[in-house]
């Protein structure tokens, strides 16, 4: 039983070619990492940065605030209606064209190479004793300040960065392209892209970023949780990584990348940062995780889980394909 036309704009109609999509776009992260001139993300952050400067004018009412907040959430997405036209278009000419840009775009969300190589610069700083480097590094990966941050508080605080942005930068990628295809993806990471920049809890962004930061709540909150329970399948420490998420996920300031942190940290056998220094200001962390505190040498093991994780999602979507053909 083949497919509509009609029903063949997202690669979610066309299940079986939703693996080698997928396969395509990580093989060129894999060998072509993150674009160094012309990427997309940099050019959405242009344009929501010249948004926000005009139109967040009521830091001190939380109404205005919030409304406008919301017309500029609309303002910066609205480019996805012209991209919708043009996939639209190329799949009217030829499929393959279509397919085609579904790849590159998918490709162009996904962080998972340049997510690596951040991580792996940390802990080569780290292996050689060059703790100035390794904060350096970390400074170029997280909001917290790096300067008086101990070795093993740089490994534990680039580990967080890794399991946490292991969602963002790969997992949530995944998901919501294989529920709506290439704009679905984007869709996400725009608005990943936005709560980072708009999401802060200060006087400037408190109401304008509300509606960001909730929107991407939303559109982690599946994926933060599929992501968490595949690092308890297949972590070491399987029922430790579930108690960690049970019992302290709901203390983390993230709803989303506390389940991930707080399992993958268990999954692994580590404990993650319990301060981290903003604007010059100590702050007592929630636990997350057991065991020993994390080192350098936990980096590794840690990447290993995530690519565990990774092939376990193909394998799932590919029997998903195959069941999908045996029953139309």
């Amino acid at each position: 039983m083949t497919s509509t036309p009609d029903s063949s704009l997202f690669p979610g109609y066309f299940p079986e070619l939703l693996p080698l999509l997928l396969l395509a776009a990580l093989l060129l992260d894999r060998w072509l990492g993150e674009p160094a001139r012309f990427h997309p993300l940099v050019g959405f952050g242009n344009w929501v940065a010249w948004l926000e400067r005009r139109l967040n004018r009521t830091t001190e009412r939380p109404l205005a605030g919030r409304i406008l907040g919301v017309l500029a959430l609309l303002l910066a997405l609205s480019p996805l209606l012209v991209i919708a036209v043009v996939l639209l278009w190329l799949y009217l000419q030829t499929p393959v064209l279509f397919w085609l840009a579904q790849i590159i775009i998918l490709y162009s969300c996904i962080g998972w190479q340049s997510l690596q190589q951040h991580v792996q610069a940390v802990a080569q700083a780290l292996q050689t004793d060059d703790l100035p480097l390794a904060r350096e590094k970390l400074s170029w990966m997280v909001s917290r300040d790096t300067a008086q941050l101990s070795d093993s508080e740089v490994a534990q605080a680039s580990l967080e960065s890794l399991l946490e942005n292991s969602l963002d930068a790969l997992f949530a990628t995944l998901f919501w392209f294989c529920l709506g295809g290439a704009l679905a993806a984007l869709m996400h990471r725009w608005v990943n892209t936005l709560d980072a920049m708009w999401g802060y809890k200060n006087s400037r962004f408190r109401y304008f970023g509300w509606a960001a930061a909730r929107l991407d709540d939303a559109l982690a909150y599946l994926p933060a949780r599929l992501t968490a329970l595949s690092f308890v399948l297949l972590g070491r420490y399987k029922k430790q990584a579930l108690t960690c998420w049970r019992q302290q996920a709901a203390a983390c300031a993230s709803p989303n990348g506390g389940p991930v942190m707080t399992a993958g940290a268990g999954a692994l056998n580590i404990r993650l940062s319990e301060r981290a220094c903003y604007h010059g200001e100590w702050k007592i962390k929630p636990p997350m995780g057991a065991g020993n505190a994390a080192t350098v040498a936990d980096i590794q093991p840690a990447f290993q889980l995530i690519r565990r994780v990774l092939w376990l999602w193909l394998l799932v979507i590919f029997i998903a394909v195959i069941g999908w053909k045996m029953f139309t």
